[in-house]
């Protein structure tokens, strides 16, 4: 009798034990649907007539077109070229004035040829001398075609020169649809692409000096005088250069950019219109697209701090969420599609706040976006008497 006794209380610690330190399995995992945000954006406003592009730098795909792609007269554009051919040859830093230029007979006959071409001059007295800097902002603020072509043949002693360069340049930096015969624009087989352009304008921006001549609306260089910026949109709607062109056969052009903040971000825009009636009506339809890319940059909500993904349940009847550590938002251009794929680490117990997973949100052109999961509440041990009232149920 002794012996079943004891035998029965062995067997029953035996139990006890066995049901208080039994591993738990790990709880069952979750995961709840996502609700993508949903945006609702404005169609771009491009002109009716000739070749547009623009584009968000840094933003992937949001390249936009309209009109022709065909390559065409682009004027005093061309000033560009010749702006990053000759510091290319000639390099500046921002804030230095560079060498001194002694304009010789030859550039000071270069007045007369392009005045009678009925092309944009400055001021060029005999004897003149001005800094490489100052000689810049002369062709490209007032558009001087005397002083383009006085800037090339400084950089490359000869026109024939100036135009191997040139190529040279342009086919270095991958302008395929880009062909310039001089420094000026004024022959109209200067030519190039609207797409074509909005690169050239990432390549103007680039260059700081250039950047800074560009976005200049006036300065006053001796023995010239005072010069305006020819692109009269300068300093509205954002706008901080870069280049107007006008040609009969070209018509009225602009390469532009114009820089916004969304988001906590500066963004940028740059873009190309070709073959305007007038400058008045190009510049009117600039601010029109303008407006219309501005609106198309948005911030995304992708997820707010503590939003559920997944839930974990026990055997013992406790649950919580698995929610995001933290909010998560991303600045977007145009249409955008978000996706959302959680991941539940195993486990068994936690404390509030442990991180138990990642959630990756896949965004329309921008790079994947991942968010840690915590859990939203504890995972208590449910404790020995439950473990014994309920032998095994969580292995």
């Amino acid at each position: 009798m002794t012996i079943s006794v004891v035998a029965v209380l062995v067997l029953a610690v035996g139990y006890l034990v066995a049901a208080a330190v039994v591993p738990f399995s790990p709880a069952s995992a979750t995961t709840t649907s996502y609700a993508a945000p949903t945006s609702s954006l404005p169609a771009l406003t491009f002109p009716s007539y000739g070749a547009t592009a623009v584009e968000a730098p840094g933003f992937p795909e949001s390249l936009r077109t309209s009109g022709d792609t065909k390559q065409r007269s682009i004027a005093s554009i061309s000033k560009v070229v010749t702006a990053l051919v000759v510091l290319d040859a000639k390099p500046l830093s921002q804030g230095q004035a560079g060498p001194t230029i002694a304009f010789t007979p030859e550039m000071e006959g270069l007045y007369a040829q392009y005045l009678a071409q009925n092309g944009e001059v400055a001021p060029m007295p005999s004897g003149l001398r001005l800094s490489e800097y100052q000689t810049l902002q002369v062709m490209l603020m007032k558009s001087a075609n005397n002083y383009a072509g006085s800037l090339a043949l400084w950089a490359f002693g000869s026109m024939d020169a100036y135009k191997k360069a040139a190529a040279s340049w342009l086919d270095e930096h991958g302008l395929d649809e880009t062909s310039i015969q001089e420094p000026t624009g004024l022959d109209a087989k200067n030519v190039s692409t609207a797409t074509d352009l909005v690169d050239l304008g990432k390549l103007a921006l680039a260059n700081p000096v250039v950047k800074e001549v560009v976005g200049t609306k006036q300065a006053t260089i001796p023995d010239v005088g005072d010069i305006e910026n020819s692109n009269k949109l300068l300093g509205i709607d954002g706008v901080e250069g870069i280049k107007t062109g006008t040609l009969d056969e070209a018509g009225a052009c602009l390469l532009f950019a114009a820089t916004y903040q969304r988001g906590g971000k500066t963004v940028t825009v740059i873009g190309a219109m070709l073959g305007g009636k007038d400058h008045d009506a190009l510049d009117a339809d600039i601010q029109r697209l303008l407006h219309s890319v501005a609106d198309n940059f948005h911030v995304v909500t992708l997820t707010h701090a503590g939003q559920t993904f997944g839930t974990y349940s026990t055997p013992w009847k406790d649950e919580t969420d698995a929610v995001t550590e933290s909010a998560s938002e991303v600045l977007v251009w145009g249409k955008t599609t978000v996706t959302a794929t959680t991941k539940l680490d195993p486990v068994t117990l936690g404390t509030k706040g442990e991180r138990i997973g990642r959630v990756r949100f896949a965004i329309t052109d921008h790079d994947p976006v991942t968010v840690p999961l915590v859990l939203e509440q504890a995972i208590p041990d449910p404790g020995i008497w439950w473990r014994w009232t309920n032998p095994f149920q969580g292995a």
